[in-house]
């Protein structure tokens, strides 16, 4: 399963709703719209937009952070900080999506059961610029101890893919890669195309 993280300050040409509806179409299948800083009322009417594209693609859409916009759109899920997602764990009628960042916080969050863990940042990537990465150990480390999905997050490229899918995560999620792409629709295929090849021998797909 391939995500895509938003974010439209990364985006050299078109608009946020654009380059989605070009990455739904090369492959993506959940959107985690998350453009924190934006009010409500801008975000609710981005998310309107991007839910048209996702159901005319059989994809699904996320809202990060913001209850009353997911609430708004009737969103298919909604996503939240470890954070928030432990002081808060607020109802919602969809997916709930936990970030995380190492196996403490994962261990913690798969006790309230959320459907699936963000866990990141497993490779170097320009978003989190002087992080150092947690690597793909930190993927072993979540699917040995919990049995909660888990999407794996941070520099996931089509040439490290092989390596990430060695720990049968149940997904991979994407962010510069595809937002800052000039040709979003290629960059999403190439991901899911390199996606699917390299789960084809153990008889499965994401």
């Amino acid at each position: 399963m391939l995500y895509l993280i938003t974010n439209r300050n990364l985006i050299t040409h078109d608009s946020l709703v654009k380059v989605v509806e070009q990455a739904v179409k090369g492959g993506v299948d959940r959107v985690i719209l998350r453009e924190k800083d934006l009010p409500t009322p801008d975000l609710i009417s981005i998310a309107k937009d991007l839910k048209k594209i996702t159901n005319n693609n059989n994809a699904q859409i996320i809202v990060n952070s913001n209850l009353v916009a997911a609430n708004a759109v009737n969103a298919d899920g909604y996503h939240m900080s470890f954070q928030d997602f432990i002081t808060q764990r607020p109802q919602f009628n969809g997916l709930i999506g936990v970030s995380v960042h190492n196996l403490e916080e994962a261990t913690e969050a798969a006790k309230y059961a959320p459907d699936y863990l963000l866990a990141s940042h497993i490779f170097e990537t320009d978003c989190k610029k002087g992080a150092q990465p947690r690597g793909i150990q930190l993927l072993n480390n979540i699917k040995s101890n919990t049995n909660i999905p888990v999407i794996a997050l941070g520099g996931i490229k089509p040439t490290n893919v092989k390596e990430v899918l060695t720990t049968k995560v149940h997904g991979i999620a994407a962010m510069s890669y595809i937002m800052e792409s000039n040709n979003p629709y290629q960059s999403a295929h190439l991901l899911k195309s390199s996606t699917m090849l390299k789960c084809a021998h153990a008889g499965r797909t994401l």
